[in-house]
């Protein structure tokens, strides 16, 4: 892919732009593949599909849920259970998601380095059938341990898919399509939530004799990954750089890129390989001990913690409540807030569009900026819901711009910089580190904002106005552009704030001439044509 126009024209007699034109034209316009487009779908459908499924399905069948648990209650010690054992049950039944989701992330770096990406992928679906049966099957069971277990495992099914799959998608993409790509795991998670409103309407599955169908569904994505991701590659540079499996990378090149000649894409992961330090995959302690990957870390940290403290979990809380106060019946509010998740899909989409012209950064700073704006407005409005009869509609209002705002970066990006500021020997600790902090800082959010709410009241959303400023003003100090980038190039951005020397520039050159790059010698300095620079 050409980095860079020419300036001048090439001289007619310079040997090395001997090679035909109609060869150059053809290696240009590096488009996407067939192959990429169903590993990254299908790879997001029985993953990051199923998580976004999982927050909005459970909304639905609560009350029908309540009840099953108390008449089994009865069944077992004959007398209805009390009103604080089933809001203690129900509790644990939703909130017991975000500690399998924390036990998944803690696994994530073991299965990535035994069974690679697209294994670690494969197995999971275990986990999404198995948590299908028990949810489903409680009921039946008379067994409401089924569910809360049932949960637990699905927490450890997407602890796992919010992991592995970024990373998988990290690895497969040319650089030029990196964000594109990556965003299929937020526009599968925003379709997830939509699916589970859809599903959860009373005409379809959101009634009391049909709810464990709810959870039964479950297992159809799963099971549809199954039936497709084993016919499509592996990470081409965990089969090398993990594997030495040239034979098996080549082909997989050669798949995701669509073009038979990959010796470019081949050196550059070999020279990469050879310039990082270690060999072995790091652990999170030596990630997290060395100075060079420092302000990486931090960096990590500080996008995950936002994207769970940001507040959109708590909006899900409040849209109800609002469609209330604006006169809406109770048996229409379902049906308008279908136009959350609607909006949520639509503003991940037009971000997968967009990202790779804007660029990551600008796309975070604008989402973290629009949501803590409209999150003020927001707190005006509720101030003064009960003085006018229209203003609850400015208020849902500003609930969709939040919801968009959220969707337009800070939604999907944080899973594609944790894969982009990373190497790949320290790419599955990094994954460690994210899934930990966004699983903890979920289950802090699920557990405070009850609280926050009731001493808070309206004023509870500037709490989030001012994780969001925060949010945006570090990465307006601190992140470089990633955009078309490569691993090496990001790393090197970093070089200057973790206050560590710049790498080897004999390691630099290698790498930059053995991706196919041309090298000239001009007044003692070498420079490097990047119109040759690999793809990947």
């Amino acid at each position: 892919m050409e980095m860079r126009e020419q300036t001048e024209d090439p001289e007619p007699n310079n040997i090395e732009n001997t090679e035909p034109d109609h060869k150059k034209s053809t290696e240009k316009p590096q488009r996407i593949t067939a192959c990429l487009v169903n590993a990254a779908f299908f790879g997001a459908l029985g993953s990051s599909y199923l998580y976004g499924y999982n927050l909005s399905v459970v909304n639905a069948p609560a009350l029908y849920i309540k009840t099953f648990y108390n008449q089994t209650w009865m069944e077992r010690y004959g007398e209805p259970i009390g009103a604080d054992m089933v809001t203690m049950l129900w509790s644990i039944t939703v909130s017991i998601f975000a500690i399998g989701g924390l036990l998944g992330a803690l696994c994530v770096t073991l299965l990535t380095k035994l069974i690679g990406r697209k294994g670690t992928l494969l197995l999971n679906n275990g986990f999404a059938v198995i948590a299908a049966l028990l949810l489903a099957l409680g009921e039946k069971a008379r067994s409401f341990e089924m569910l809360i277990i049932g949960r637990f495992v699905m927490g450890v099914d997407s602890g796992i898919a919010l992991s592995a799959l970024p990373m998988y998608l990290g690895e497969i993409s040319p650089r030029h399509m990196r964000g594109s790509i990556g965003q299929f795991n937020s526009i599968l998670i925003c379709l997830g939530v939509f699916t589970g409103q859809v599903l959860g309407l009373p005409e379809l599955l959101g009634q009391e004799s049909r709810w464990n169908f709810l959870f039964a569904f479950l297992a159809l994505p799963a099971l549809l990954q199954l039936c497709v991701l084993p016919f499509l590659p592996e990470s081409p540079r965990f089969l090398l750089m993990e594997r030495r499996d040239e034979a098996g990378a080549e082909k997989a090149f050669r798949a995701f890129l669509g073009k038979k000649d990959v010796s470019k894409e081949l050196e550059e992961v070999h020279a990469e390989s050879r310039a990082q330090n270690t060999l072995h995959m790091a652990s999170v302690t030596e990630l997290l001990l060395n100075p060079a990957l420092r302000w990486q870390v931090i960096t990590v940290i500080v996008t995950m913690a936002c994207y769970q403290l940001c507040g959109l979990n708590a909006i899900w809380y409040y849209t109800n409540g609002i469609l209330r106060d604006s006169g809406f019946a109770e048996n229409v509010i379902p049906y308008i807030v279908l136009s959350t998740g609607g909006i949520e899909t639509l503003a991940a989409i037009v971000s997968g569009l967009v990202i790779e012209r804007i660029g990551r950064r600008p796309l975070l700073i604008f989402g973290f900026s629009a949501m803590a704006f409209f999150f003020g407005l927001l707190t005006v409005f509720l101030n003064f819901q009960d003085q006018y009869s229209w203003m609850p509609y400015l208020s849902f209002t500003c609930i969709l711009a939040v919801i968009a705002s959220f969707c337009s970066g800070p939604g999907g990006i944080p899973f594609v910089l944790t894969g982009e500021l990373f190497e790949q020997s320290y790419r599955p600790a990094a994954f460690m580190i994210a899934g930990i902090v966004n699983w903890i800082a979920n289950f802090a959010v699920g557990l405070l904002f009850p609280f926050m709410q009731e001493s808070l009241q309206t004023y509870a959303f500037l709490v989030f106005l001012v994780v969001c400023v925060l949010g945006a003003v570090y990465l307006y100090f601190i992140l470089p552009e990633t955009k078309n980038k490569t691993f090496m190039d990001i790393s090197q951005s970093f070089a200057k704030i973790n206050k560590v020397p710049l790498g080897d520039k004999e390691i630099e050159n290698e790498l930059a001439i053995k991706a196919g790059s041309k090298e000239v010698e001009e007044n003692g300095k070498v420079i490097i044509d990047g119109e040759m620079e690999s793809s990947f």
